[in-house]
């Protein structure tokens, strides 16, 4: 049975599922779960499925993972398609992030589907997007799943419980000036207003701060002005990336940043928020009880687009995410699996 997951995930690598191109690997999960007698939905490439026994008047456990990936990076010696296994690794892109987690879960799902008397419902997304946090992915389906009480996201976390997500934030400033003779005392250089501001983002620090994150981090990242040495520029911009933390909503920092700086603030979006689940809500309290450590994720997943308590958990480690030659230990998806059968005995067995 465990080697039918591996199986899985050797198929899942072997097909190109770049974002917004999973349809093949949808097809492939869907295929998985109805061998297994397992009633899918699907829409666009995300597919989901409900326990058997689903009963409308229980709450319901989203268990989520994505399977698109970034695109191979050019440090790759491996064909990063080719899904081989070396001396107990299972080599190829998206192995760690995030197939290890999402066959994981699936096993899981499988594991509790035909189980009757359970205190929640399960509900199993297998979703697209989201390595680009993309609208048609978890968020295109969120409301087709109907209720949810709060939700495991499968992230490559070494199967500890990451309770918090910083959300993130990119802002594009423009700094306005006027357009003048470098030779002479003419125009209002933009390029001066923008130094200030950027002084700012480095130096700022919000009044509160996370209990497990510390200070909301800003960084600029880009900067483009000018367009020949001897003339002023009059419009110089910049790109900042920010990580909020759980102490703030999007909104508010963004308020925040536009009452301090003296240039245009846009932000590209804010639907990546921070997320965050009590450290006394039953899911983590029983992750503690199995040995495993809370901590605040600094990396984006797809827990950013969710309303409900989420925490994010599992196998591999997410230091290997999107680098050249990615692998995953089968032991690691092993143990995944029965850490995640263990954690969710805990909360949803009847008794």
């Amino acid at each position: 049975m465990f080697e039918d997951y591996i199986q899985l995930l050797q198929s899942l690598i072997t097909v190109a599922s770049f974002s917004k191109e999973e349809s093949k690997t949808a097809a492939i999960i869907e295929q998985f779960l109805q061998e297994r007698d397992v009633l899918t939905q699907r829409q666009i490439n995300n597919v989901w499925a409900y326990n058997r026994h689903y009963d409308k008047n229980k709450p319901t456990i989203l268990l989520n993972s994505h399977h698109d990936t970034v695109k191979p990076n050019s440090g790759y010696t491996r064909d990063p398609f080719a899904a081989t296994i070396e001396e107990g690794l299972l080599y190829g892109l998206g192995s760690n992030d995030a197939g290890g987690p999402l066959v994981s879960l699936i096993a899981t799902f499988l594991h509790f589907y035909d189980q009757e008397d359970l205190k929640y419902n399960l509900c199993l997304a297998a979703t697209a997007e989201e390595e680009i946090s993309g609208k048609n992915g978890i968020e295109l389906i969120l409301p087709e799943l109907g209720l949810l009480d709060f939700a495991i996201v499968g992230e490559p976390t070494q199967m500890q419980l990451a309770i918090a997500e910083r959300g993130l934030m990119v802002l594009d400033c423009t700094a306005h000036g006027r357009a003048g003779h470098a030779a002479r005392e003419e125009g209002d250089n933009a390029i001066y207003k923008a130094l200030k501001a950027i002084a700012w983002f480095q130096e700022y620090r919000f009044p509160k701060e996370s209990a497990l994150f510390g200070p909301v981090k800003m960084s600029v990242t880009v900067i483009h002005a000018g367009s020949q040495h001897n003339v002023v520029p009059a419009t110089c911009t910049f790109v900042v990336d920010v990580r909020v933390t759980d102490a703030y909503k999007n909104e508010e920092v963004l308020e925040i940043i536009r009452q301090h700086v003296d240039v245009e603030v846009v932000a590209r979006s804010l639907r990546l928020t921070p997320s965050s689940i009590d450290p006394q809500h039953p899911i983590v309290q029983a992750g503690l009880a199995l040995g495993r450590q809370t901590y605040g994720s600094p990396t984006t997943s797809d827990q950013a687009l969710l309303t409900i308590p989420s925490l994010k958990l599992g196998p591999g480690d997410s230091a290997r995410s999107h680098m050249a030659d990615e692998y995953i230990g089968i032991a690691e998806i092993e143990e995944g699996i029965s850490l995640y059968i263990q954690l969710l005995e805990q909360v949803i067995l009847a008794g």
